[in-house]
């Protein structure tokens, strides 16, 4: 905390440190915009539930299946709602609009996702932006601005050393996912399998398998609207292990470099579970 851009807010002991931060009103603060961070979170996965018409989330029913559209969609509007209002309780401009640009980037995932062109399907710069609006996005901009909430200035070292470590984490946390979209049981998952694909989108596993075999890349391109593309598609994926190999290597690769942006911090317990943290998101099973 003393280290380049150290915070200047005034708490007992002159600025925050690593020895009077908890308990803090800077820890408050930072503690209420993880609460804040993860209503929207929910929030996006009610939404996306009904867009996606998907039957289950985390093992249970969807809020949608339990009760209709127009509950889910609502539960989810005042979800954001409850979230806005929080986040203007923490006084601090800056913050809210780094969060209020996180919203906006999980909307641009959503329409990117309906709307791309047939060819930008099989490129692995759309699949890596789509993923950086829908999941990384929000994890980055939380870290920025619980650096901000800490004293920071936003060009701090700090607060860039973050957000760094929020884009690679979300990329890899968002990649390790579609991995086990295809790896994984649904009662694992907690979710259906293969949901992607239904929904007719290719994630890393797919797209570096149409690198390879040029058959594949039609299917990628209708979204695997035809009858037969789906099974097609996946024993080409099963039929050679390279393609899930190199998945997993760009989800080490972006773990590798979350790992690097918060080793530049100074060294704390705090620091070590972020760590940790990053090795849990690219090992887990579900």
């Amino acid at each position: 905390w003393e280290w380049s851009g150290a915070s200047s807010i005034d708490i007992e002991g002159g600025v925050v440190t690593t020895t009077n931060h908890k308990g803090s009103e800077v820890w408050r603060k930072q503690a209420q915009l993880g609460q804040i961070v993860e209503m929207i979170h929910v929030a996006s996965l009610i939404h996306d539930d009904v867009l996606d018409e998907a039957d289950t989330r985390r093992g249970g029913e969807a809020v949608h299946k339990l009760y209709s559209n127009k509950v889910a969609v609502l539960a989810g509007d005042y979800l954001l709602a409850r979230a806005s209002v929080l986040l203007a309780r923490l006084e601090n401009t800056s913050v809210v609009q780094i969060m209020a640009t996180a919203l906006e980037s999980l909307v641009a995932g959503e329409v990117m996702q309906l709307k791309s062109p047939p060819k930008s399907l099989l490129k692995i710069e759309s699949y890596l932006q789509k993923s950086y609006y829908k999941t990384a996005s929000l994890i980055c901009y939380a870290c920025r601005s619980t650096a901000l909430l800490g004293g920071h200035s936003y060009s701090s070292n700090v607060a860039t050393a973050c957000e760094e470590f929020g884009f690679h984490m979300g990329l890899a946390f968002q990649i390790q996912d579609d991995i086990l979209d295809f790896t994984a049981a649904e009662n694992v998952l907690g979710k259906p399998a293969l949901a992607d694909m239904d929904l007719g989108l290719s994630t890393a596993p797919i797209l570096y398998a149409a690198q390879e075999y040029k058959e594949l890349r039609p299917l990628v391109m209708r979204r695997f609207k035809e009858k037969g593309d789906k099974q097609t598609a996946l024993e080409i994926l099963y039929s050679d292990p390279k393609a899930m190999n190199k998945a997993k290597a760009l989800a080490l690769y972006h773990a590798e470099k979350a790992v690097a942006a918060i080793l530049r911090l100074p060294q704390s317990e705090a620091r070590d579970s972020l760590v940790r943290l990053t090795h849990a998101v690219i090992t887990r099973k579900k």
